[in-house]
């Protein structure tokens, strides 16, 4: 079992920043990929970034290449996803989860474990 709870989402102005955390507990943190997803109003859930247990792989979906940044602590049991230069259609609620078994990273159905979200709006 793994218990997500993730914070730092809120109003934002069109580029403007945010840092969302994600804290997790239960298994061993170090031994699950992490993601950030979003889901807009009347949209499906979409990947947003991955990083894989050892920190040494990282995939973002294309629209956010360049201005979001993803990491994790394994000391602190947590991820984050630094964004910049936010963007009105980056408005959705976020988010993470955790993988506890291989597979490709931007897959929705390879996480078994999710938190609650976080809402992120930024206006224009």
């Amino acid at each position: 079992q793994v218990q997500l709870v993730e914070s730092g989402g809120g109003l934002v102005q069109a580029g403007g920043s945010l840092r969302l955390s994600c804290a997790a507990s239960g298994r061993t943190f170090s031994s699950v990929n992490m993601g950030w997803f979003r889901q807009a109003p009347g949209k499906e859930r979409e990947f947003v970034a991955a990083v894989s247990r050892n920190a040494v792989i990282t995939s973002y979906t294309d629209s956010v290449k360049g201005r979001f940044t993803i990491s994790r602590d394994n000391a602190k049991n947590t991820a984050y996803l630094q964004m910049n230069s936010l963007k009105p259609e980056d408005t959705a609620v976020y988010y993470c989860a955790a993988a506890t078994r291989g597979g490709r990273m931007s897959v929705v159905s390879e996480y078994n474990y999710w938190g609650p979200g976080t809402q992120v709006t930024v206006s224009s």
